[in-house]
Parts: structure tokens; sequence; C-alpha cells
């Protein structure tokens, strides 16, 4: 489980595509493979990944097809910045939201309107996401807890503010208009739409 909460931005050094069918990725990414191991969990811009080798800064991932499928992680190119968190240890603070590293889907970057102490952002996604998003409640995009300001259905389209601290330290300040964002919505509120479909017996 993670928090939202990002630890550390890291360079991919390199992402081989193996048949088409899945990857083998590598990071960069000094702090949190201070004391990484084997078999960890590091979320890279929000997805969950396992740890097969580490040593010098640096830590190497395996990423399935359905992982590829269904987020930016494909689209990664050597140099890139990327959004890398620890799995919350359990006396550690929840400073964000319960963030599982499972990604949902993508969404694209709308628009940005910079001001004096913010920047509020515009993410397009499909109905089958933004149905799970709600004003004031938590979405993690690229893996960085954030609320919601507003949900707009008829343009598809939702809203967060994003402070200094997070333009600076996330690769959340350097998404442009029309980047795709890996998104994960709040798990509390998929599993309350299946207990009221009624799941299985």
């Amino acid at each position: 489980m993670f928090t939202g909460i990002i630890e550390e931005l890291g360079t991919v050094e390199s992402l081989d595509l193996l048949d088409g069918d899945a990857a083998r990725l590598t990071i960069r990414g000094p702090k949190v493979t201070e004391d990484a191991g084997h078999g960890d969990s590091i979320a890279v811009n929000g997805c969950c990944l396992t740890v097969i080798e580490h040593g010098a800064g640096t830590f190497t991932a395996d990423v399935m097809r359905e992982t590829l499928r269904r987020t930016s992680l494909g689209d990664l190119e050597k140099g890139s910045s990327v959004n890398l968190e620890r799995a919350v240890a359990a006396h550690a603070r929840l400073g964000g939201h319960i963030v599982q590293g499972h990604v949902d889907g993508t969404g694209t970057i709308a628009s940005r309107t910079p001001s004096e102490h913010w920047e509020d952002v515009r993410v397009a996604t499909t109905p089958e996401i933004l149905r799970y998003v709600a004003e004031k409640g938590s979405i993690a995009i690229d893996g960085v807890s954030l609320t919601v300001t507003d949900v707009d259905d008829a343009t598809g389209t939702f809203g967060v503010s994003l402070i200094p601290t997070t333009l600076e330290l996330t690769v959340l300040g350097r998404n442009q208009v029309g980047d795709t964002v890996n998104l994960e919505v709040d798990v509390i509120a998929k599993y309350v739409e299946r207990l009221i479909q009624g799941g299985t017996k």
C-alpha cells in the first residue's frame, strides 16, 4: 500500500520492450533504493512494481502486459522523470490517502491555469473512470494523492489544484497539456459500488 506522497523524482535509465508483451524498466532513484530489497514494492508514476534487481542507486522491475495496457509506463523513455514512492511501513503516517498502486486507467491533461499560489489542472478521462470521481474526494494522478475540486460530466473532466510543493517535487509540475497521466480512483468507491450491485454470493 502507498499514500500518494511522492518521496523522490527518479529518472528512467532504460525501458526494454520484451516481445511487445512486457517490458523491463530500470530507474535511478537513490532515496527509494537506499533500503530496497528483492521483491519490495515501489510505485512508479502510481504503478506498483516489484523490485527484481537493485544496486548503485537504481532498481529494475518487470512490467507485464496488463500494466502496459492500462498505464502510460510504455511511453517512458531514457531520461524521463518519474514519481517514486516506497510502500508505506505499518508504523508510518498515512499522509495522503489509501493508494494501492493499481492504476485504473489513464487521463489526459486538458488544461492548466496558473495563479499566484497554486495551479488549477483539468484532466479528461473516460466515463468508466469519471463515475468514481467525486468533488472533494481523493484521486491519485501519476501516484500523487490529490483532492478533486470539481467534476464536469458534460466535458468528461475533473479538476485538481496543485500547490507549489507538488509542482516542484513531482512530474505534475512538468506535464504539458495533452500529456497522458495514470489515474487510480479511491478504492472505497469501487467496493461500495460492488456491494450495492450485490456482487456474487
